[in-house]
């Protein structure tokens, strides 16, 4: 059972938070934590924060299972382009230059190990017979 949680309006660059985002997509949730605790990007923070919101979303779905148990993993880490704001920056003989100030949104999904390796062992048995 996975759970999901979003991010919306974060003001970094995507193209920054998708560096944070790779560190962590795929590992197991405790690995992910510790990772995005000792990393110095700015992103690491959101996405440490997002990432207890998304275990809190698992565990109110699952409630009659522990979490210890679940060995739970980041599924899938989606970072996308959000809103610009278009700033002008004055420039020599009377131009301007435009500033792009980026922001992004996030979503993460984590599912549980071990229900998905107990549903592939039923699908393999039944592709065998």
């Amino acid at each position: 059972m996975e759970a999901i949680a979003k991010l919306n309006n974060v003001p970094t660059s995507p193209r920054k938070m998708r560096l944070v985002a790779d560190l962590v997509r795929g590992k197991k949730v405790g690995q992910a934590l510790s990772i995005l605790k000792f990393t110095p990007n700015h992103g690491a923070i959101r996405l440490e924060k997002l990432l207890l919101s998304a275990i809190a979303n698992w565990q109110a779905k699952n409630p009659e299972e522990k979490l210890e148990d679940a060995e739970l993993y980041v599924k899938t880490i989606a970072v996308d382009g959000g809103r610009m704001l278009k700033r002008l920056r004055p420039a020599p003989q009377g131009r301007a230059h435009r500033i792009r100030k980026r922001s992004n949104h996030v979503t993460l999904i984590v599912d549980s190990l071990s229900g998905d390796v107990t549903a592939d062992i039923v699908e393999s048995n039944e592709n065998e017979d």
